[in-house]
């Protein structure tokens, strides 16, 4: 006798396989955390805020000083106009930070337009708000989509549009042209801006970040969420956060303050240190991904995989039709059980799941010897037999 609203999907498929990657000791290559450590002077500073008294509730909205630090890191990095104490919200991941903004902003009966292949948190994200998902897909090899297709699904039932830039799973980086299409849809229709920016320092190709809330008449219409647990590898923290307008902010609060009251005290204000860190480490974040993502790509083409290669982000989105197989979840559970390697089925990023049954999505934030040895257990997936 559950609630409706759960009957619509099923559990993250992503957490699944880190399940069956710990039962049958493989490589986990499907949960998007890293194997290497977060900068030291990232911990050290946690641990400080624990010993100097940071264990008690912060403002609900977040500590005062990493509120202060994102608003600077918005105006500098992302060349948003950000008030720390009107504009930011921080919540326990970028995962709450889209639950919370969808149940401040969505109606039930409105819809959500959401690019597809979708995060697989979006999807359940409308559902649980009462919202009507619009299906709009990007097409491979380099994930654009068609203008068209994306004019019509916007009606005047349409609320709000979710973008992922660096897009997980495909590793997609919107340009400036496909986000300026994008925000004169918003204003023709009064359509709010999801944004969701996570892996914006992950950015392989020439062109920089690009945020949708800094494009004429997105300002007052976007939500900015982004967070630190892919910027410092400091994915257990939870720590993510909201950019918007004030009265988008205050609904935003509201939720968030029932859902789960506020983030870790004392994280947040390692949070704070983390974000002041000089721009070399960014760089030095970048290059690190590049290079993990040129290591690690020519054992997929190796394999046997068609390989779609990200322009950002630390994912890559493979095909497995060339070595035999349309079914990606039954691939996948042979792969962590014969081979030693977890990756997330395509599926699961797909709605209907059948558009994506012969895709697989690996991640490669690992060490050089952790890719470089699921590299060499991945060229026994030609020896496997097609189902």
């Amino acid at each position: 006798m559950t609630a409706k609203r759960v009957q619509y999907f099923t559990e993250s498929v992503i957490r699944e396989m880190t399940r069956l990657a710990a039962q049958y000791g493989a490589l986990n290559l499907g949960q998007g955390m890293p194997d290497f450590e977060a900068p030291q002077e990232v911990k050290d500073a946690a641990c400080k805020a624990i010993q100097d008294g940071f264990n008690q509730y912060a403002i609900t909205w977040g500590a005062p000083s990493l509120r202060q630090a994102i608003a600077a890191k918005a105006r500098s990095f992302n060349g948003i106009d950000c008030d720390a104490d009107a504009h930011v919200t921080v919540c326990c991941g970028a995962t709450e930070c889209m639950m919370a903004t969808m149940l401040a902003l969505i109606d039930p009966g409105d819809e959500v337009v959401i690019f597809q292949p979708f995060y697989e948190n979006y999807g359940p994200d409308a559902l649980l708000s009462g919202a009507t998902p619009v299906w709009v897909p990007l097409q491979p090899p380099d994930w654009h989509f068609d203008p068209d297709e994306l004019r019509r699904a916007f009606t005047p039932r349409t609320k709000a549009i979710i973008i992922n830039t660096p897009n997980n799973p495909t590793g997609h980086v919107f340009t400036r042209a496909e986000l300026t299409l994008i925000a004169e849809l918003c204003v023709q229709y009064n359509v709010y801006a999801f944004a969701d920016e996570i892996y914006e320092y992950i950015n392989y190709t020439a062109q920089p970040h690009v945020s949708i809330a800094t494009l004429p008449g997105m300002a007052e219409r976007t939500v900015t969420i982004s967070g630190l647990s892919k910027t410092f590898s400091i994915t257990g923290w939870r720590l993510g956060y909201c950019i918007a307008p004030a009265t988008m902010s205050n609904a935003i609060r509201k939720v968030h303050d029932f859902l789960t009251v506020g983030a870790p005290h004392p994280l947040q204000m390692a949070g704070a240190a983390a974000l002041q860190l000089p721009a070399s480490y960014y760089d030095k974040l970048r290059e690190g991904y590049r290079r993990r993502r040129e290591l690690f790509l020519p054992y997929l083409h190796q394999a046997g995989f068609e390989v779609h290669e990200p322009q950002g982000a630390y994912y890559v989105m493979t095909d497995i039709s060339s070595l035999g197989w349309n079914d990606d979840t039954e691939f996948v559970r042979w792969l962590i059980r014969e081979v030693g390697v977890a990756a997330v089925p395509g599926s699961s990023f797909y709605a209907p799941r059948e558009r994506g049954k012969t895709k697989v999505r690996f991640m490669f934030a690992k060490r050089d010897e952790s890719l470089h040895q699921a590299g060499e257990r991945l060229q026994r997936v030609r020896q496997g037999r097609p189902r």
